[in-house]
């Protein structure tokens, strides 16, 4: 069986559009799910909303799900500086203006995790397990420079064992790496990378040999569409240059980005 996993759309419908172009081409892909973050930072949240429902992805919440669903008092974004701190609370309060009931209702019914047999509930078997960030608490980041102590840690208090997955996003970083017989996959994110390529990302989970196979997928999409709505709305422009630099933005000598 073959999953595309998508994550940290962040409400920005061109790349999720072309993402899902990309999967619809690929051969075999069994499920698509999607890892939270729908919303935030860009301009089209109900719509985003509204395309995972239409094309039936289940997914998981994320923490700005969560939050704009019920009206928490900040997003639980973690920000590259503190002028990027400002712009996430703005952020915020214009998506809890934006999102329609329909969308808030949706975004409150998402589950907290989810986990896939690949091979079927009926036999023992490799499990794919997906959450937004950790398996406890989705504002804690799980980043590569973790030590492997901490993912045998979560590992363990999730009850998964040698030859399962777990997936997450939160981290806007793709990155993959096995200890103690399990998997630890971040998807990266469709919508905000922040590795420095702007192109969009995504992941393919290959379960029909023996181990897992790990794909790591970039897409181009029209970035200059979604910079310039951006820009038309009343969203801070400095969102539009995030997604330009892939999350890269110059660095001034008060720490602040320009």
């Amino acid at each position: 069986m073959r999953y595309a996993l998508i994550s940290d759309i962040h409400a920005n419908l061109p790349a999720l559009d072309a993402v899902l172009a990309d999967i619809r081409g690929r051969a075999a892909i069994g499920a698509v799910y999607h890892l939270g973050d729908l919303v935030g930072y860009a301009p089209w949240p109900n719509q985003v909303v509204q395309r995972i429902q239409a094309e039936a992805i289940c997914g998981v919440a994320g923490n700005y799900d969560s939050t704009v669903a019920t009206h928490y008092k900040h997003c639980g974004c973690r920000s590259e500086d503190a002028r990027q701190e400002r712009l996430s609370h703005e952020s915020y309060e214009w998506t809890l203006k934006q999102v329609s009931v329909e969308t808030a209702q949706f975004l409150a019914g998402l589950p907290f995790r989810i986990d896939v047999r690949p091979f079927g509930g009926h036999m023992s078997g490799p499990r794919l397990v997906l959450v937004h960030a950790h398996t406890s608490n989705n504002l804690i980041y799980v980043e590569e420079n973790r030590p492997d102590s901490f993912l045998s840690k979560m590992a363990a208090a999730a009850g998964l064992a040698a030859g399962d997955v777990l997936a997450f996003g939160h981290t806007h970083k793709p990155w993959h790496r096995e200890v103690d017989g399990v998997h630890f996959v971040n998807t990266g994110s469709v919508g905000r990378p922040k590795d420095g390529d702007c192109r969009a990302g995504y992941v393919v989970l290959d379960f029909s040999n023996d181990t897992v196979d790990v794909e790591f997928v970039r897409v181009e999409y029209d970035v200059g569409a979604a910079t310039q709505a951006i820009m038309s709305s009343e969203l801070p422009n400095e969102f539009a240059e995030f997604l330009r630099t892939g999350g890269k933005l110059p660095v001034i000598a008060n720490g602040e980005s320009t």
